[in-house]
């Protein structure tokens, strides 16, 4: 590698990692302001949002420039195709914050449904990937990337317990009908954040083993 090229995919790294944790940050504030009803918290992510989608762009144009002015092939070249898809899903997942703020603005303003509701279990569960997955990144680290692919059936068990919770909610009174709604769109968003989250992990597989186990369910066990 070039010492050019070599800067260059640093200053390129630091970009990424800095979206992260915005993305991160914006979570970590969604999250609080649905679970402890702070509508303040709902209205900085949400105000949040452009300067997350302006380091999207940047660190995509970053990318280009590399590719441009390097040529790189073999890891080098799987490292940037990489920083391209993680990029774009760090992006989403700030989208999908926005979503989970603008329902706890909502949710904050009404009576909480009484229901058994475990949103705390699938927070920490959620922040969980999306930090190991970040962390699989920096290091290089297949073996955490493997461990996110696995907790990701626990999500999506979370996620179906409260579709079938809130609908008995709604089914004793109807009254609940919107708020259970927009939790059921908080439910939702979550699950898509830790689906984002594994598409990081596997990301990071094909970076280092230059293997692509997109649909593979056999590499999520050992």
């Amino acid at each position: 590698m070039s010492i050019h090229l070599q800067r260059d995919m640093e200053i390129l790294t630091k970009e990424l990692l800095s979206l992260g944790s915005m993305v991160v940050d914006a979570i970590n504030k969604a999250t609080i302001a649905l679970i402890d009803r702070r509508a303040d918290l709902a209205e900085e992510v949400i105000n949040g949002d452009d300067a997350i989608n302006q380091k999207e762009v940047q660190v995509e144009e970053e990318c280009m420039k590399v590719l441009a002015l390097n040529q790189p092939v073999a890891a080098d070249l799987r490292f940037i195709v990489v920083v391209l898809k993680v990029n774009n899903d760090l992006e989403r997942m700030g989208d999908l914050a926005v979503n989970i703020a603008e329902r706890a603005d909502y949710l904050s303003r009404k009576e909480p449904i009484s229901a058994s509701l475990d949103f705390s279990k699938m927070v920490e569960g959620v922040k969980r990937m999306l930090n190991e997955s970040l962390d699989a990144l920096i290091k290089k680290d297949t073996g955490i990337a493997k461990s996110v692919l696995k907790m990701d059936d626990d999500i999506d068990a979370i996620n179906r317990t409260m579709y079938v919770t809130l609908q008995e909610a709604m089914k004793k009174d109807p009254s609940t009908i919107k708020r259970a709604v927009h939790l059921l769109s908080v439910s939702r968003h979550l699950e898509r954040i830790a689906d984002l989250s594994t598409n990081i992990a596997e990301e990071v597989v094909f970076m280092v083993e230059g293997e692509l186990i997109r649909h593979n369910t056999e590499c999520y066990t050992d």
